[in-house]
């Protein structure tokens, strides 16, 4: 898939498309839904499928005192619409100066202009132009008069009733449910980050983990222990490993930690060396609560015990707990 940041990425022999337009935070299957349709309409009128998505994402113009957690990462965000079978994805930079395109403006210079989309397919919730002024039935309308199909695709909705959003998500990772979270976006939730030196008290203990801190990692579940992967690219390859993991997130309360991490023993390994490294962390299943416990020996207890629970998830191999002295890096 190409990924367009400009108007000077776009090739030369392009000559239209199908566009469907949104943010896609998570790629969830209501996602899905609307760039599978794009895919398929494209195919029909034997036109490439072009996404427009956003960067960074518009609350981050519009309420700037508000932190903004996005689901997913815009690299895992491109992966994603990739894999959705899309030719091409423009990648715009969202700034005060776009946010203030009339919907008509946005139509006109944009989706007609730079993408030349023949066809436009979006969510029945699209909004678009400044102060979301546009919406289905004015997309329609321009269509019209512009001479580009559009197809409104209808909310997907959960066996229950409830439609799938990226806002659904962010409540059940919020409540520690991963497994709800990755139900809704049909696949597991993902954070990802690049690995930093903590203060080697896993390694001390038998339990050497890569530790993830700071912004940007995306939206973290709550506090508490999970059965995971950590995701590794494989040296001068486009591969990945997935590694078997207990994940640890949380402040550390054991030691009177102050900083939320996301910290990942990798099971079984002790030959690791991933400092400096991005990663990323597939979040399986939640365990249990973070805790404090009474002592140092009833907490490799309970590690010793997470470490089975997270071999039963993932059905691995139960491991032991490694000899510091074997430890060679994180």
């Amino acid at each position: 898939m190409m990924i367009w940041h400009g108007p000077g990425d776009i090739p030369d022999s392009f000559q239209g498309a199908v566009v469907t337009v949104g943010i896609f935070d998570g790629v969830h299957k209501g996602h899905k839904a609307i760039v599978h349709a794009a895919v398929r309409r494209a195919q029909a009128m034997g036109l490439p499928a072009v996404a427009l998505t956003f960067d960074p994402h518009p609350s981050v113009v519009h309420r700037p005192d508000v932190p903004v957690h996005l689901v997913t990462s815009l690299e895992d965000r491109l992966q994603r619409l990739e894999s959705a079978g899309l030719w091409a994805t423009y990648v715009q930079h969202y700034d005060a100066t776009y946010a203030q395109l009339t919907a008509a403006d946005f139509v006109r210079q944009q989706l007609l202009g730079q993408l030349q989309a023949r066809a436009v397919v979006v969510g029945e919730d699209v909004r678009f132009g400044a102060g979301n002024e546009g919406d289905s039935a004015m997309l329609r309308a321009l269509g019209e008069r512009y001479g580009f199909a559009v197809q409104i695709v209808p909310d997907v909705l959960a066996p229950e009733g409830r439609r799938w959003s990226s806002t659904w998500v962010r409540e059940l990772l919020a409540a520690g449910d991963v497994a709800g979270a990755a139900r809704v976006l049909g696949r597991p939730h993902r954070v990802r980050g690049t690995v930093q030196r903590g203060f080697h008290r896993g390694r001390k203990l038998g339990f050497p983990t890569a530790n993830l801190a700071g912004e940007g990692l995306g939206e973290v579940p709550r506090d508490g222990v999970y059965a995971g992967w950590v995701v590794v690219q494989v040296p001068g390859t486009q591969a990945a490993e997935y590694l078997p993991a207990a994940i640890s997130v949380g402040t550390n309360p054991q030691f009177d930690g102050t900083e939320r991490t996301v910290e990942a023993h990798v099971l079984g390994r002790s030959d690791l060396n991933l400092y400096g490294q991005e990663i990323a962390v597939d979040f399986m299943e939640y365990l249990r609560p973070m805790m404090k416990l009474r002592s140092v020996e009833e907490l490799l207890t309970q590690m010793d015990d997470d470490l089975r629970a997270v071999a039963e998830v993932l059905a691995v191999p139960v491991p032991s707990r490694i000899a510091p002295e074997a430890v060679t890096a994180c």
